[in-house]
C-alpha cells in the first residue's frame, strides 16, 4: 500500500482518451522514445521528426475513451492502492496538494489517461509508444498505464507503486518548469548533449519529484503513508533504468536528452532529501 484513507478521489482534471491505433510509430523504450519526448518537451509534433502523423492512425485517436472514463470515475483511494488508472489519479490528487504549499502561484494540470493513441491540445499526436508526457501547449500530461508494464518487463525498471508514483510526478514537475518560465529557458540551451537543455530540465523534474516525494507523507492531509526506503529504492531502480546511457547501452553523452541514471538518481535524491524547489536549479550548475 501507498495511499491511506477511504473515499472517492477528486477525478475532475482527469479524463480517459485515444484508442485509435497504435498506427506507425513503434519506438520501444529506446532512442526513438526519447526524441518523441524530447519534441514534444520543446514544442514540435513527434510526427515532424518521426514522419507520418507521429503514429495515430484511426478517427478515434483524439475521441473520449468511455471505458477509461468510467474507470476514472469509480476511482477511490483504496482501488488507488490495486489499479494503475487510480493510482495516476490519486498521485495527481497528491501533486495538487502538495505543490500550492511549495509554489503559492501554482495552477493545477490537467491530466488525460489514453489508450494506444491520442490526439493532443497542443503537442500533436501521439502514441503510447512515447511513454508518459507533458504537453506546455495544453498544459496537460499524459498517460498510457500500459508503459508501467513496458517499464517493468523491457527496460528495467520498478513496477512497485511508488515507482510508478514518480513517472507521475516527474510530468507534473515539467508543470511546475512550464508555469515558471523554464522550458524557454531550456530551448536556447539546446536538445542534445551532456550540459543541454533538455538533460537540465529532465533531471530537475526528477528533482522536483523528490520534493513531492518528501512532502506527500508529512501532515494532516498527507494522502500517502509513510514512505520506507525500500519505496525509495524503487523509485531509484526505476531512475537508473530510463537513464541515457541504460538506454542506450552507451556512455557517449553527445546524444543525451534526458540525462545518466546516476544523474536521474542523484537528482532525485536531491530534492527527496532537501523538499525544497530551490535545490533544485539545475540550470546554475556545472555538476549536474
Amino acid at each position: 500500500m501507498t495511499f491511506q484513507g477511504n473515499g472517492p478521489l477528486d477525478t475532475s482534471g482527469v479524463s480517459g482518451g485515444g484508442g485509435g491505433g497504435r498506427g506507425r510509430m513503434a519506438l520501444g523504450g529506446g532512442a526513438g522514445l526519447v526524441v518523441a519526448i524530447v519534441a514534444i518537451l520543446f514544442g514540435v509534433n513527434p510526427g515532424d521528426i518521426l514522419g507520418g502523423d507521429g503514429g495515430t492512425s484511426g478517427s478515434n485517436a483524439g475521441a473520449p475513451n468511455s471505458a477509461i472514463q468510467s474507470q476514472i470515475d469509480s476511482c477511490t483511494i483504496a482501488k488507488a492502492n490495486t489499479d494503475t488508472v487510480c493510482r495516476i489519479v490519486a498521485t495527481t490528487n497528491s501533486l495538487d496538494k502538495v505543490w500550492p504549499t511549495l509554489m503559492p502561484d501554482y495552477t493545477k494540470p490537467k491530466t488525460v489517461i489514453f489508450a494506444d493513441a491520442i490526439d493532443t491540445g497542443g503537442c500533436g499526436s501521439a502514441t503510447s509508444s512515447v511513454g508518459p508526457f507533458y504537453c506546455p501547449g495544453d498544459q496537460t500530461a499524459y498517460f498510457d498505464p500500459t508503459f508501467f508494464t513496458t517499464l517493468a518487463d523491457q527496460l528495467g525498471g520498478s513496477d512497485a507503486p511508488l515507482a510508478q508514483e514518480y513517472v507521475v510526478a516527474h510530468e507534473f514537475g515539467h508543470h511546475v518548469q512550464n508555469l515558471m518560465g523554464t522550458m524557454d529557458k531550456a530551448q536556447k540551451l539546446g536538445s542534445r548533449g551532456a550540459t543541454s537543455g533538455s538533460v537540465r530540465l529532465e533531471l530537475q523534474a526528477d528533482c522536483y519529484a523528490g520534493v513531492w516525494a518528501e512532502h506527500a507523507d508529512k501532515g494532516p492531509d498527507a494522502m500517502l503513508e509513510p514512505l520506507t526506503q525500500q519505496q525509495i529504492g524503487d523509485v531509484i531502480t526505476t531512475a537508473k533504468a530510463i537513464g541515457d546511457d541504460t538506454l542506450s547501452g552507451k556512455n557517449d553523452s553527445e546524444g543525451w536528452t534526458h540525462g545518466s541514471a546516476a544523474q536521474r538518481t542523484r537528482w532525485f535524491t536531491t530534492g527527496y532529501r532537501s523538499g525544497d524547489p530551490a535545490s533544485c536549479d539545475t540550470f546554475s550548475t556545472n555538476r549536474l
